[in-house]
């Protein structure tokens, strides 16, 4: 690619409103070049507001390169707050922890905890499962590799039934986005992902309540859910935790501007 022809590329972008546009024509002509699409195509398509991750087929998390395709929910950044947190809880597990990735998208927190573990000297067994078939083809790509296997279908319903009572940490990225507010958000997110994975009714927590309903039977005793919220949904989400057996806890990342809420089983 010419000088002037990366000029252009990187004014298109930055006219489109992407505030790394030199950084996003660099990785949009390493894609051309990589997989033989037009530069022309995916500039094209990115200034309309497809997600750069999407053109490209990955997204970096927690320092991995995580496949992604068109219509699966791109990981973000922040996550890698509730990924850190579950890593020091595998940790502190006896024996072989047992961790499931629920609602798992592209597979991304259970991939980041699976590796973190792994550099950290623990092995982990890991399953996970979304309802979504778009994004269990693509978190199969992610952990597949691993021996993970994906289950499709609605939260706990495809697990297997010997998970039941075993897993050590529940990693549960719940879409939390109150339903009025899914018009304001961003249209890479807003016409690009899945609405499933991003609106979680009235107040944001209708998938959380389901999940904590259900969490005390699958967690083994002592063991923990992990789910993202928001600063304002967490005390909300400590009392549903509370009316479901579980003893909840907020941790908070300035760094990572993130709000986790853990739920742990008595043992």
């Amino acid at each position: 690619m010419t000088s002037a022809g990366s000029t252009d590329v990187v004014a298109r972008l930055r006219a489109a409103g992407c505030v790394f546009a030199e950084d996003e024509a660099r990785l949009l002509t390493a894609a051309a070049a990589e997989t033989g699409v037009p530069l022309e195509s995916l500039v094209a398509r990115r200034v309309t507001g497809s997600p750069l991750e999407h053109l490209l087929g990955w997204a970096e998390f927690h320092g991995l390169r995580v496949a992604v395709s068109p219509g699966v929910f791109v990981p973000r950044q922040r996550t890698a707050f509730l990924v850190d947190l579950a890593v020091e809880l595998i940790r502190d597990r006896t024996g072989h922890p047992v961790v499931v990735d629920l609602c798992c998208g592209s597979g991304a927190l259970g991939l980041a905890a699976a590796r973190a573990a792994a550099d950290a000297g623990r092995a982990i067994t890991l399953a996970a499962a979304d309802i979504d078939p778009v994004a269990v083809a693509c978190a199969r790509r992610n952990l597949t590799p691993l021996g993970a296997p994906v289950y499709e279908g609605d939260l706990f319903e495809p697990l297997p039934e010997e998970l039941r009572g075993c897993v050590d940490v529940l990693l549960c990225n719940t879409p939390y986005v109150p339903s009025e507010m899914i018009a304001r958000m961003p249209p890479e997110a807003r016409d690009h992902e899945p609405r499933t994975a991003l609106d979680g009714g009235p107040d944001g927590l209708d998938v959380f309540r389901r999940v904590a309903a259900d969490a005390a039977e699958w967690l083994a005793p002592g063991g923990h859910l992990l789910v993202e919220s928001s600063e304002d949904q967490a005390p909300i989400a400590l009392d549903v935790l509370a009316e479901h057996g579980l003893a909840g806890r907020v941790a908070e990342s300035d760094e990572h501007y993130a709000t986790v809420v853990i739920g742990t089983r008595p043992r």
